[in-house]
């Protein structure tokens, strides 16, 4: 098998059967190719298949070390790596898998970043409600912090998705696991406003009629995750705030509002769509430190210098 076709059907089985976002498989595609660049200029292999030797990888890693790539960037290329030559094992296009013994180095663990409750407030309130565009901006600032989409979750949702009458949505996550996110009352009526009065103004600005996605551009079109981060930077913006956020910050803040308010942690990983409770965990140590900022400073042992 050519190096072309093998990446190709690794490509499509990314994108088909585990349904991953587009930049996930684009990195991992990327990865892919930067392995198979090196093999091919240091001798070791001219084929992606043919690589058999697991010292290969060895020298791969000790390549990249040499080259600075951070620790995060290296446990990225080893999962790319690991994906590829499991699946193509799996699909027996090779005989043995020969990255089953390697191993990522310590990465860091960094607490997600979260927008404070003052700025969120403060978005809230500076929105101008009273254009299409204003209203479309409120209703996706509200969609994101209330119930934790993912950026290509929210760009993907279709009209069929919606449901009103029982306010949730149902939200074609990561892997091609669906699930059902809750909206609030509040939610539920901007919704209503936006699809039977906002949406069809936005759309008319377009070539088509015929779109079903839910969220609209300014042209008329299919709304992207690349135009959904300006959306929200421009928000912040407007408000005065300084800072660059992004879709995954909200859901980082929708997570731990949850449990600072006593949410159990199985709700929260069903509502992120999180295949394993301990990705969901991380957000434990964000309330940890806030009990830990609390007790600085309510305890007189705490506080006294």
């Amino acid at each position: 098998m050519t190096n072309e076709v093998a990446i190709q059907t690794f490509k499509d089985y990314l994108t088909i059967e585990k349904n991953y976002a587009q930049p996930t498989v684009t990195a991992y595609v990327s990865d892919i190719i930067s392995f198979l660049e090196f093999i091919q200029k240091e001798g070791f292999a001219d084929e992606l298949l043919s690589v058999t030797r697991e010292r290969i990888f060895g020298h791969f890693l000790n390549h990249l070390s040499n080259e600075s790539y951070k620790n995060k960037s290296i446990t990225r290329k080893i999962s790319a790596l690991k994906a590829f030559y499991k699946f193509h094992h799996k699909m027996q296009h090779i005989d043995t898998n020969p990255v089953l013994k390697l191993k990522s180095p310590k990465v860091e663990k960094r607490l997600p970043k979260v927008v404070s409750q003052k700025e969120i407030e403060l978005i809230y309130q500076t929105i101008d409600t009273s254009t299409p565009l204003g209203l479309r901006n409120y209703l996706i600032f509200d969609l994101l912090y209330s119930t934790g989409l993912r950026a290509s979750e929210l760009c993907s949702l279709q009209l069929s998705d919606i449901e009103l009458s029982n306010q949730r949505i149902l939200i074609h996550g990561k892997g091609s696991k669906d699930r059902y996110v809750i909206i609030h009352e509040t939610l539920k009526d901007t919704f209503r406003t936006y699809l039977t009065y906002t949406r069809p103004i936005l759309l008319a600005k377009g070539d088509t009629l015929e779109n079903k996605d839910v969220f609209i551009n300014y042209k008329g079109t299919t709304l992207t995750p690349r135009g959904l981060r300006v959306i929200l930077n421009t928000l912040f913006d407007h408000a005065g705030e300084l800072i660059h956020v992004s879709p995954h910050m909200l859901r980082h803040s929708f997570a731990s509002t949850l449990l600072n308010h006593g949410a159990d942690l199985r709700v929260v990983q069903e509502l992120l769509g999180h295949e394993h409770l301990k990705t969901t965990q991380v957000y434990t140590h964000l309330t940890t430190e806030k009990i830990r900022q609390s007790y600085k400073e309510s305890h007189p042992r705490a506080t006294k210098k």
